[in-house]
């Protein structure tokens, strides 16, 4: 029997069990925190157009806005594109800034730029897998997006080229 200078064994069980759980938690953290510096990855760099995309020129730009069976506007972003390299462009993904009244951004999208065709009983937007755009050719295009922020001010956005694939 444990006096009041001698612990009980039972006092001696409990306090090994509590340090058994301090240490397996703490032992459980430190793998957690190896593990999630281990995961980690590195915040992409934004690397510039790619080479080609010197070679890609948009002209003519044009804005407009439609509402869509549902009651939803859909805007436009249309004008030519040109291919003035030396190789055939079949996918062009361009990334379009809405400013707003102070100049700053309101919005950033991204989207494939769709050549559009005449050719049938109204005009229809086609990709360029569908419809290459080969050199030294220009051809209309036409950007749709929804939802577009009720901040941005109306004027032609910037339109930067993305990524570009040629064959």
């Amino acid at each position: 029997m444990g006096g009041v200078l001698q612990p009980s064994p039972e006092n001696k069980e409990r306090d090994s069990g509590r340090r058994i759980i301090v240490i397996s938690v703490a032992l459980v953290f430190v793998l957690a925190v190896i593990v999630a510096f281990a995961l980690r990855s590195r915040p992409t760099e934004k690397s510039g157009p790619p080479p080609y995309a010197a070679n890609i020129k948009l002209s003519d730009p044009k804005t407009g806005a439609a509402e869509n069976f549902v009651g939803a506007t859909i805007n436009y972003i249309g004008g030519t594109v040109t291919n003035s390299g030396t190789r055939t462009v079949t996918h062009v993904v361009v990334e379009v800034s809405f400013k707003d009244e102070l100049g700053q951004l309101a919005q950033r999208e991204s989207a494939p730029l769709k050549i559009l065709k005449t050719g049938g009983p109204y005009p229809e937007a086609v990709d360029l897998s569908i419809s290459p755009l080969p050199p030294g050719q220009s051809q209309p295009f036409l950007l749709t997006f929804e939802g577009i922020s009720t901040q941005w001010n109306h004027q032609y956005p910037e339109i930067e080229i993305a990524d570009v694939v040629v064959k």
